[in-house]
């Protein structure tokens, strides 16, 4: 072979590896393309169903500042937009057992309604108020039983002067200690605790309530948790309770010895539940917290809101401002 062969050799081996590097080289730009579209979409999917989910947080609000200071019995709607729709839910928080505030045996006796057994619900229920720290309430009667002879014989003035400062110290402790619990989910962690009970109790305990349940916005299941709760008493409750005007206190009377963890209250914190659905089926869930404050700037504002669509954390996030 001549040497001119030889170098004609080399210029077709060179053409066809520029070739090979060249259909290498669009592939892989056609590859990375089609998942760069891929992304665009997905992206475009989650921005619209964010878009309806804030739409339906908006017309929750809406829905609730209608109603003024009727009590929020659980109420939804769907609403539905060009990019798919949301179904909107509402419900009264202070209607739910509020785990960082209700008494040992209310929560003994939740726990028995989900279906823990007596001494299981006690020893449980006893961790759950230790965890949130010892009330200075219950314990105060007990300490004054303890005083010496002489204290009681302490003129009223004094006595009143160090009741004062007592409930003073009290007061500032407490506004100094942070909340107990910031979510209901917290209660996983407790030894003890089955995730089949968790599972149950959860849509009827709430950190955003008071020490009793509002018997006018409680759902029938939390009431049937509740103690000393009779079948036909709470039959009686729940035809009266829809009623158009109703007497709280009569209405709480019905229920006997219940009553003692109920309380009347106005509405605080609202519960929104939201799912998201755009047209091309990609969905997305939130739960809410708001408050409506009277003679706000904001018309609500947002104390937590729960993302629970696959694929996100499901971490609460604490806002401070109205969305």
């Amino acid at each position: 072979m001549s040497r001119r062969d030889n170098q004609r050799g080399m210029v077709l081996l060179t053409v066809l590896w520029a070739i090979a590097l060249c259909s290498a080289l669009a592939m892989a730009t056609s590859t990375t393309f089609r998942s760069l579209v891929g992304i665009v979409g997905i992206d475009r999917e989650r921005v619209q169903a964010d878009a309806l989910l804030t739409a339906g947080l908006e017309a929750a609000a809406g829905m609730v500042a209608a109603m003024r200071d009727a009590p929020l019995v659980a109420r939804g709607t769907t609403i539905t937009l060009s990019t798919g729709q949301v179904r909107v839910s509402v419900s009264d928080e202070g209607g739910r057992i509020d785990i960082g505030k209700a008494p040992v045996e209310l929560l003994a006796s939740l726990l028995r309604y989900v279906g823990a057994e007596d001494d299981d619900a006690n020893v449980l229920a006893n961790r759950i108020v230790d965890l949130r720290g010892s009330d200075r309430q219950e314990r105060r009667p007990n300490e004054a039983a303890k005083q010496p002879a002489s204290a009681a014989a302490k003129p009223d003035q004094e006595m009143a002067e160090s009741d004062e400062a007592e409930a003073g110290s009290d007061q500032r402790a407490a506004s100094a200690s942070p909340a107990p619990f910031t979510d209901v989910r917290q209660l996983a962690s407790i030894p003890g605790m089955r995730a089949d009970w968790m599972a149950a109790i959860v849509p009827l305990i709430t950190v955003y309530g008071s020490d009793g349940v509002n018997p006018l916005t409680a759902p029938v299941a939390v009431l049937q948790a509740l103690p000393f709760v009779d079948a036909a008493r709470l039959d009686t409750f729940l035809e009266m309770r829809r009623a158009p005007l109703v007497d709280p206190e009569r209405l709480a009377f019905l229920l006997g010895p219940t009553q003692k963890y109920l309380k009347v209250q106005r509405r605080q914190v609202v519960a929104v539940d939201l799912v998201a659905g755009t047209v091309s089926g990609y969905t997305a869930k939130a739960k809410v917290f708001i408050v409506l404050l009277p003679d706000d700037k904001q018309p609500y504002r947002v104390l937590a809101w729960n993302p629970l669509s696959p694929g996100v954390a499901t971490d609460t996030v604490m806002l401070m401002g109205a969305r």
